[in-house]
């Protein structure tokens, strides 16, 4: 990963306070909804995310940085307990569905303890098109899943993801391709 791929911030700065209250006052609104108010849901993601394509559905105790660094697809699906943190972009193409208590993760931080509490850095998550990422599944920063691809429940993602593959484990590796 190059510097310059490479987001960087400063924790505590006035700029990403106010930005991190206006994320947290939409997902609040979001999480304390009532469930079969889907306009009012939907109207709070459009708000909340860089994009968003038809048919979107979030479950609640959703939790993200920014907010508006995420952009899903057509037909996106998240289940409960959500956590897409958005210091770089996530970008989620059409037709994928992500399972409960999934955390998407671009934020890093330095390896040398001097500092590390006072900045960090974004590195971008892309997820391509009819991709399934089961339960409990953490992505990190920097990843890029393919096309059609599955990552079974639990898996902790390290490495890019090829298209049509099936991915497990800690960390995920090819179990299967998937023929289309």
């Amino acid at each position: 990963m190059s510097e310059k791929e490479k987001v960087f911030y400063e924790r505590g700065t006035e700029e990403l306070k106010l930005k991190n209250i206006r994320a947290q006052k939409l997902v609040r609104a979001f999480n304390h909804s009532e469930v079969e108010d889907s306009e009012k849901r939907e109207e709070i993601i459009r708000e909340l995310f860089g994009s968003v394509g038809a048919n979107s559905a979030i479950e609640h105790n959703f939790h993200c940085d920014l907010g508006y660094n995420i952009h899903v697809g057509d037909n996106f699906y998240a289940g409960y307990n959500c956590t897409i943190l958005d210091m770089a972009e996530v970008r989620i193409g059409d037709n994928c569905m992500i399972g409960p208590d999934v955390g998407i993760y671009t934020a890093g931080h330095a390896i040398e303890p001097k500092g590390r509490n006072k900045s960090g850095y974004g590195i971008p998550i892309t997820v391509g098109n009819d991709v399934w990422i089961g339960g409990s599944c953490v992505i990190l920063a920097g990843i890029t899943i393919g096309d059609n691809s599955i990552v079974a429940a639990g898996s902790v993602v390290t490495k890019d993801v090829p298209a049509n593959t099936v991915v497990a484990g800690n960390p995920a590796r090819v179990i299967k391709s998937i023929d289309n």
